[in-house]
């Protein structure tokens, strides 16, 4: 039998035992939970930066979102909070759409 040890969605198990097969699996724990998203967001952006496709590429930003989103649950905000800051962020120092890449500043 593999042995995953890694958080997985929640209706994962659900299909595992609708393919007639068996598992174990267990409900972690806040401080738990906030350690394994932070390994899965890890992991998700890992699988980004091997994505061969744009397909690929969007499915894996997919999964990192979603790791995101309950990252910010267990940090006590929602989503929207962290959109919010987004755009504040964006408000106050833009985006990445000029592609500007620093080289140096003089001091």
């Amino acid at each position: 039998m593999p042995v995953y040890n890694k958080l997985v969605r929640d209706r994962i198990p659900e299909i595992i035992a609708k393919n007639g097969q068996t598992y174990e699996a267990i409900n972690l724990s806040e401080g738990e939970f906030k350690v394994e998203l932070r390994r899965k967001l890890l992991e998700e952006v890992n699988e980004y930066l091997e994505a061969s496709s744009d397909e690929d590429a969007i499915s894996e930003l997919c999964d990192v979102i979603e790791v995101v989103r309950s990252l910010a649950g267990v940090h006590g905000k929602s989503y929207e909070d962290v959109e919010m800051v987004r755009g504040e962020k964006e408000e106050t120092r833009g985006v990445f759409a000029e592609r500007v890449f620093l080289k140096s500043v003089e001091e």
